[in-house]
This record gives structure tokens, C-alpha cells and sequence, in this order.
């Protein structure tokens, strides 16, 4: 019964950047203008692989699922960063935490996987181009994005379903922009090592088997590529590659900087790195969806040309 009572925690109160008021107009500026962008960006890159017939393939569909991705993954967090930049008091109800904390670990785990998705995509285009429209058929593709939400979302079920039955004993400050997982589990005043198992658990899932399925996909490509005897057909086969290995290096390239950067070991140093690393996560969260679609709309000659046809059209009908 105690625990019961101690667990009924009704809000969380979001730190933040609330011993710097100064550099949260900053951030407020900067972060706002990267989530117009973001929004900007991937809502175009929707538009033109619904209405642009020729974009009406595998990989098209897979970054509109992408781009869709990207809006909500953004939208399920800093909406409530840029609200907390502007409240003197920041707090989020506990149910309103989980759902938060549901749809940001959902979304990236699903961008994982979608990754992993592309890349197989790509190796059939170039590796056994003949047999292409057979494997990546509508009735492949379709399933192949269907199951990277429905695993993504899973897998989000689990973990939140763990740490919301964990009682909090009344500390209920996070020591974060948003409700990241890691930070409310350190509110709990229980064994947390179950979710910790099977946070690792899913990471070597979720993280760890896309990469390697991502790896090995583009060796072959890559075999495949220089085979080809003209240097015409060579530059073909790598640009239809460069924007997804560019997302990917970048999606991947962030997460490996975020966590296998060394710790301080300078007790004075420790304030300043928990405002270093709530940052470069909070702009992690931000900079990929961002890149995204400026990524493809550069290196990516149908969709320049799909978005030029767009914005005409939207001109004339002007």
C-alpha cells in the first residue's frame, strides 16, 4: 500500500535550461526556426510522392513514410521544449510524460528500422535490377513500411508499459527538456535493471541489426557498382544511393557521438556537461529531420524535379 501511495506521482516538473533564463530566448529562436523547416521541408517531400505520379515507386514511398516520420517525431517533443522556453514553472502531467516518452521512442525506433528498409530496397535496384519490380512489388513495400510502425510502436509499448508501472517516491524533477526515458528512470525508487535489460535488449535490435543489415547491403552495392564498366553507370548506381547513406550516416554518425563521447571526470565540469548533453540531444532530436529533406531534395534529381514542378504549379494556379 505504501508503494501505491508513493507511486501516484500526478506531474513531472521539466528542468531544462531554468538556472540559464538567458539563453532560453536563444534556443527558443533557434529551435522554433528548425521545427518550421522541419515541418516545411518533409510536408513538401510528402506532397510531391502523393501527387507526382513518377515518384510513385519503393523508394519514394519509403521517404514519404520517412518525411511523415519526421513530423511526428519532432512534433511529439518540441512543441513542449519550445512551451517550456517560455513558462517560468515547466511541468508535464505523468500521463502526458508516458505518452511523450511513447511516441518519441516509438518514432525512433521505426526510423531505425525504415533505414534498414531503404537500404535493402537500394540493393535490389542495383544488385538484381531484372528482378526489382518482383521483390519490391506494391504488395512487399507496403507490408515492409507497415511493419517498421508496427515494430517501432511495440517495442515503444514495452518499455513505456515497464517504466510507468516503477513507483517514483516523490523527487519529481527531470533533469531534461522532455520526458527522456533515461532521466525519468532515474526519478524511480525501485530495481530498474529490468528496463535497463531491456533498453539494451532493444537497442541491439533496433540499433544494432539495421546497422549491420545496412553495412552489409552496401558492400554489395558497392561490389556490384564497380562492376559496372562505364564511369557513367557507376556515378548512376552511387547517386541513387548517396541521399539514403548520407541520412544514414548522419542518423547513425549523431547517436554514436551522443553516447560514445567520454564523460567528465571533473566534478566542476559535471553541471556544465548535463547542460551540454541535454542540448546536443535536444538538437539531435531536431537536426536529422531537418537535413532530411534538404538531403534528398539536393541529391536527388527526380524529387528537384518533382518540387520545382509543385511550387510552378502553385504559382500559376495563383
Amino acid at each position: 500500500m505504501e508503494v501505491a501511495n508513493q507511486s501516484l506521482v500526478a506531474e513531472f516538473v521539466l528542468l531544462g535550461l531554468s538556472d540559464q533564463p538567458k539563453l532560453e530566448t536563444t534556443f527558443f529562436v533557434l529551435l522554433l526556426s528548425m521545427y518550421l523547416v522541419i515541418l516545411l521541408g518533409n510536408g513538401i517531400l510528402i506532397l510531391v510522392t502523393i501527387l507526382d505520379s513518377q515518384l510513385h515507386t519503393p523508394m519514394y514511398f519509403f521517404l514519404g513514410n520517412l518525411s511523415f516520420l519526421d513530423i511526428c517525431y519532432t512534433t511529439s517533443s518540441i512543441p513542449l521544449v519550445l512551451d517550456g522556453f517560455l513558462t517560468p514553472r515547466k511541468t508535464i502531467s505523468f500521463s502526458g510524460c508516458a505518452v511523450q516518452m511513447f511516441l518519441s521512442f516509438a518514432m525512433g525506433a521505426t526510423e531505425c528500422v525504415l533505414l534498414g528498409m531503404m537500404a535493402f530496397d537500394r540493393y535490389v535496384a542495383i544488385c538484381n535490377p531484372l528482378r526489382y519490380p518482383v521483390v519490391m512489388s506494391k504488395a512487399a513495400y507496403v507490408p515492409m513500411a507497415a511493419s517498421s510502425w508496427v515494430a517501432g510502436g511495440a517495442n515503444s509499448l514495452v518499455q513505456i508499459s515497464l517504466a510507468v508501472q516503477l513507483p517514483f517516491c516523490g523527487d519529481n524533477v527531470i533533469n531534461h527538456f522532455t520526458c527522456e526515458i533515461l532521466a525519468v528512470l532515474k526519478l524511480a525508487c525501485a530495481d530498474i535493471s529490468i528496463n535497463v535489460i531491456s533498453m539494451e535488449v532493444a537497442n541491439v535490435i533496433f540499433l544494432g541489426v539495421p546497422v549491420l543489415f545496412i553495412f552489409v547491403s552496401y558492400i554489395f552495392i558497392l561490389t556490384t557498382s564497380l562492376r559496372i564498366p562505364s564511369a557513367e553507370g557507376q556515378q548512376k548506381a552511387f547517386s541513387t544511393c548517396s541521399a539514403h547513406l548520407t541520412v544514414v550516416v548522419i542518423f547513425y554518425g549523431t547517436i554514436l557521438f551522443m553516447y560514445a563521447k567520454p564523460k567528465s571526470k571533473d566534478p566542476l565540469g559535471v553541471d556544465k556537461q548535463d547542460v551540454s548533453d541535454k542540448l546536443i540531444s535536444l538538437f539531435y532530436g531536431a537536426l536529422t529531420p531537418m537535413l532530411n529533406p534538404i538531403i534528398y531534395s539536393l541529391r536527388n534529381k527526380d524529387v528537384k524535379v518533382a518540387v520545382k514542378k509543385l511550387v510552378t504549379q502553385k504559382c500559376f494556379a495563383q
